[in-house]
């Protein structure tokens, strides 16, 4: 992959609204993987140095919500541990099994979310959290561990299962949510580029042109998202997920 002006310009474009739309509800990787793929990149290379743009880009979009408080210190402690494991053996698993099969699982989950988040109005809207608890924790822990193993293997939609999960089991309103999520992303992506690093799938060039776009973005959608709060964050959620519901069956469809 030959770094001219224009591929400089493109990963710079590409990274940043990538990580605009990421910084708040995920779904970034649906913009940053396929461009790194169409610039010439080989499918383990394009899926680790994307995790070193995605690690800068959660990292600042991360900074952002704690330095304004949008998020709870408690559970964090609790579930980064959890998404970090999950997303180590995702990551080593990745390097030794196909895809494929996991998209269509994928699809359905995220269809599902979809039709539930459009139908149910007040869904994210209002804060309805009260405390931890053994039940909350008993499910979330698992379900942390299994996003953060997605999200090492496969990766798409990551940040939008964990919003989802924070608002419909925690009862968190989506701005909370994606606080929290950013920081569970956070702990997968660095995870994961542990991994990839140590096999020697990241072109660190490319990450870091992409990343430095990235950290841009992520701090102004963070900030957006907290100003704007819910009636910004619900309608893109809403969109990203349809987005990536499309994509992925598309992908189901016409290159399998």
């Amino acid at each position: 992959m030959e770094m001219d002006l224009s591929t400089i310009v493109l990963l710079a474009v590409f990274g940043f609204i990538a990580a605009f739309i990421d910084s708040t509800v995920g779904g970034g990787g649906l913009i940053s993987l396929p461009a790194l793929l169409g610039l010439g990149m080989p499918p383990y290379l394009a899926l680790g140095t994307n995790k070193l743009a995605g690690t800068i880009s959660s990292a600042t979009s991360s900074y952002t919500f704690i330095k304004n408080g949008k998020f709870d210190k408690k559970l964090m402690l609790i579930l980064f541990p959890v998404s970090l494991i999950g997303a180590y053996f995702g990551a080593k698993t990745v390097l030794f099994v196909p895809q494929e099969f996991l998209k269509f699982l994928v699809v359905i989950m995220m269809a599902l979310i979809f039709v539930y988040t459009l139908f149910n109005k007040r869904f994210g809207q209002d804060s309805n959290y009260k405390g931890l608890t053994k039940f909350t924790l008993g499910i979330g822990i698992p379900f942390t561990f299994l996003i953060g193993f997605y999200d090492g293997f496969f990766g798409p939609g990551t940040g939008s299962f964990f919003v989802f999960l924070m608002v419909l089991l925690f009862g968190y309103d989506f701005v909370i949510a994606a606080g929290n999520g950013r920081i569970l992303n956070l702990a997968s992506n660095i995870s994961a580029l542990f991994v990839f690093t140590m096999e020697g799938k990241v072109v660190f060039m490319t990450g870091l042109i992409m990343g430095i776009a990235m950290l841009l973005g992520a701090n102004l959608g963070a900030k957006m998202a907290i100003k704007t709060g819910v009636r910004y964050v619900r309608p893109l959620f809403l969109i990203v997920s349809i987005t990536l519901i499309v994509k992925m069956v598309y992908e189901l469809i016409f290159t399998a």
